[in-house]
């Protein structure tokens, strides 16, 4: 695993949640691995964008001829982490018509007349495809498990559906990248302060943020048991800094990158006659 310019640890190393992981313990103002400053790391972000790109590309040529391979992202966090900018600032360096986003809201009345994963499961990235999901079926165990809208043993059932359902995905040929953006309670007054103080945010800010900061230690407590449940080898975790936004936006591009590079991808050769081809285009 290469080490990208102004890093000492690589962030698919530091940030994989392992066995013992405590989320209580992560810094969220931190920048692990990193020495460098604020302008190193957006100089970073657009120097490494070409090299996602390029693995992005790889991976949608690929499934031009026959490959099966796939990438999803998912994205979690509270309210003002970052998912968006994550989304626009990383995944929106490659080729759009290889990326298939999902952004998950509030059920609908026909979502809720089935199974959780019901509206999940036409989201996943087919042959080719990197996959991002803005929120996801985990929210189906955090945001239950803190409100009590689920017992204990409904959670266990969803974190093993959840587990079942991800199993699946690798086996057909999908790799799992799932990032959790941590950002502190001041950092995420700040955000919302900021949103009321500028009209060009105000359609990002919506009271239910206020009334959920309340239940903050139980979203964490939650965020906890779905990591102690759900990390796997096949699916792992990442618990990313994100009171720095530029930070975030590295790391999270830093394990793509990564996990798009452990797929040895290649350029296609074609179906067709190169010699032959070459020839043609000389007469032409």
């Amino acid at each position: 695993m290469s080490l990208p310019f102004g890093f000492s640890d690589h962030p698919a190393q530091l940030l994989r949640v392992g066995p013992g992981f405590s989320l209580a313990e992560q810094p969220s103002k931190a920048a692990p691995g990193f020495s460098g400053k604020k302008l190193d790391g957006v100089d970073t972000l657009a120097a490494r964008a070409p090299v996602l790109a390029q693995l992005q590309e790889q991976l949608f040529a690929e499934s031009r001829f026959g490959g099966k391979k796939s990438l999803l992202l998912i994205l979690q966090a509270m309210d003002t982490a970052g998912k968006g900018g994550v989304v626009g600032n990383v995944v929106g360096a490659v080729d759009p018509q290889g990326v298939k986003l999902t952004t998950f809201k509030a059920p609908t009345d026909e979502e809720k007349a089935h199974d959780f994963l019901w509206r999940v499961r036409p989201g996943a990235p087919g042959p080719g495809m990197f996959g991002v999901f803005d929120r996801s079926h985990y929210e189906d165990v955090l945001i239950h498990r803190v409100h009590g809208w689920a017992d204990g043993a409904e959670l266990e059932r969803r974190y093993d559906a959840i587990n079942a359902f991800e199993a699946e995905l690798i086996d057909s040929g999908t790799t799992i990248v799932k990032v959790m953006l941590n950002i502190s309670p001041a950092e995420q007054l700040k955000r919302l302060t900021a949103r009321l103080h500028d009209p060009t945010k105000y359609w990002k800010y919506s009271p239910t943020d206020l009334d959920e900061r309340k239940f903050w230690p139980e979203y964490m407590d939650a965020y906890q048991h779905a990591f102690e449940k759900t990390s796997s080898e096949g699916a792992p975790w990442y618990v990313v800094p994100a009171d720095k936004k530029w930070y975030a936006r590295m790391a999270v591009q830093e394990i793509l990158i990564n996990a798009l590079g452990g797929l040895n991808l290649q350029w296609p050769a074609g179906d067709y006659d190169l010699a032959h081809e070459r020839s043609r285009l000389q007469g032409a």
